[in-house]
């Protein structure tokens, strides 16, 4: 399954089963989503990028659990604040195209607001 609607409707069924709407306020979606994420910054803290390669050969799918855990929180927060995520995705892109142009941000990593 790799269609994102499909995967809302699972998420939704998921949570619906188990009455927890009434706790899905876009402030505890939001705080979740913010958790999650941190969840997956423990996965690389203290670690040198060396140590990352190897980290993630034996711990993959503690990552991937934690990044699951994101787009879920993700997609419920998109779906109860009325927003399509791929919408809202492909229009930040963009957006992001204007913002960082070819000849200037190629190979940099300089904020856009350094171009000047």
């Amino acid at each position: 399954m790799n269609n994102i609607t499909e995967l809302t409707k699972k998420i939704i069924k998921f949570r619906d089963d188990r009455e927890w709407s009434q706790f899905h306020t876009p402030k505890n979606l939001a705080i979740s989503l913010s958790l999650e994420a941190s969840e997956v910054l423990e996965h690389f803290q203290w670690k040198t990028d060396e140590e990352i390669i190897e980290y993630l050969k034996t711990h993959k799918e503690h990552v991937a659990d934690e990044l699951g855990d994101v787009l879920n929180y993700l997609l419920l927060l998109a779906n109860k604040a009325d927003i399509d995520i791929i919408q809202a995705a492909e229009n930040k892109l963009k957006k992001n195209e204007k913002k960082y142009p070819v000849e200037k941000a190629k190979g940099s990593s300089k904020k856009y607001t350094e171009y000047q």
